[in-house]
């Protein structure tokens, strides 16, 4: 009797349009030089180093102890998270928003991002994603079988749009999805409330979602104030907006943030996620809730003053390590030229030889050739241990 050999299916098509996660290639690395015995300081993800606030630590604490919290919760998440992230947007903001309908709860912004482009894309559509981007944004569109249109950002302007050039893409018309994020990844660069308006003008003059990931919001320096593209008048008719607790307190390993965006957004994307997963641990809802509810301004300004001072260290040694920096008023981010212009040989160079780990600016996307972004998110002496690294290893280079 002939014996069959097992052979393993393919894999579909759509994996072939989506090259690895550029950080999961840089983890690899790390591992294999880490289990070496080299002992790597990492610059390049954009992680807070410091803990969340520790009210909100204990109130996970208590809240796990309770024995009714361990079962499945609402696909919608828990209502006192929602009127939480309401209640931050009214505050911090002036948005109004209902909680029961315009709130939706996400297990970290990342997921949100990619089911929204499951959620409004098919075969033929198209997301518009700034050329120099969170790669979530491009992902989720290719996973969802569109395309991406790629959209210039004038380092002449802050890294604004190009919304002129937009105009004449002969693909605009098969877009659905706009995206921006300020305080931007990678470059640190802010925005202000009529960049906002401006966006909004155009996207509904083209019947496109605008899609604001606004993780970095309380991530500033130098007394800016992030604003919000909700704060603009009428926002919510075509506006969705990401926030994530990542960022604003610290708490990226609890994976937690939310959607705010018009009813028949909330439906769509909530269709997608009550297939994918079923919520999330109600003490992490419980103590993001009384991050946003509790945590006091001094919290966050004593953080971003330490980030601040990072960034100004980074500043200082850019010109010693063969790069020249964009000055940031938000993100976790230093934005650098290399000097010779090539990002991957920089970046792959400073791994192996200064055992320092950075990111190659190409991995945001054409415009970053020839970049670096510099993570202020390192305990202060290893950030000067990094810097030191860098410094002696860049004066024998080349």
């Amino acid at each position: 009797m002939a014996t069959h050999t097992f052979s393993l299916p393919k894999t579909a098509a759509r994996l072939e349009r989506m090259p690895p996660y550029g950080f999961e290639l840089i983890n690899r690395r790390i591992a294999q030089l880490s289990a070496a015995g080299a002992d790597i300081i990492r610059l390049d993800m954009g992680s807070p180093d410091m803990p969340p606030p520790q009210p909100v630590i204990e109130m996970l604490q208590r809240s796990a102890e309770n024995p009714n919290y361990h079962s499945y919760g609402s696909y919608r998440g828990l209502p006192a998270f929602r009127k939480a992230v309401a209640d931050y947007y009214a505050r911090r903001f002036g948005v109004q928003v209902d909680p029961d309908t315009e709130v939706l709860p996400l297990i970290g912004s990342k997921e949100g991002i990619v089911n929204l482009a499951l959620a409004f894309l098919d075969r033929g559509d198209a997301a518009i994603v700034p050329d120099l981007n969170y790669p979530a944004y491009t992902m989720g569109a290719l996973m969802a079988g569109g395309d991406v249109i790629l959209m210039h950002l004038d380092p002449e302007r802050n890294y604004a749009p190009d919304l002129q050039a937009l105009r004449q893409h002969p693909d605009l018309r098969r877009a659905k999805l706009l995206w921006v994020n300020y305080p931007n990844n990678p470059t640190g660069a802010t925005c202000d409330l009529d960049l906002y308006a401006e966006l909004i003008a155009f996207c509904r003059e083209h019947d496109l979602l605008l899609c604001s990931d606004n993780p970095y919001a309380e991530v500033v320096y130098d007394g800016y104030r992030a604003p919000s593209a909700l704060q603009v008048e009428g926002a919510l008719t075509c506006t969705v907006e990401f926030m994530s607790l990542s960022k604003l307190y610290n708490m990226a390993g609890w994976r937690l943030g939310a959607c705010l965006a018009r009813r028949e957004v909330i439906e769509a994307l909530l269709t997608i996620k009550s297939n994918v997963d079923s919520g999330h641990f109600r003490p992490i809802y419980e103590a993001g809730a009384l991050a946003l509810n509790a945590t006091p301004q001094s919290w966050i300004d004593q953080r971003n003053a330490i980030y601040q001072a990072r960034r100004d260290a980074i500043l200082a040694a850019c010109p010693s390590i063969g790069l020249s920096a964009f000055k940031t008023s938000g993100s976790l981010y230093v934005w650098a030229r290399v000097a010779d212009g090539d990002d991957t040989a920089y970046v792959q160079a400073a791994l192996e030889q200064a055992q320092v780990s950075l990111t190659a600016g190409s991995m945001y996307g054409p415009a970053g050739k020839g970049y670096v972004r510099i993570s202020v998110g390192v305990e202060d002496s290893r950030l000067q241990e990094a810097i030191a690294r860098l410094q002696r290893w860049y004066a024998n280079w080349n």
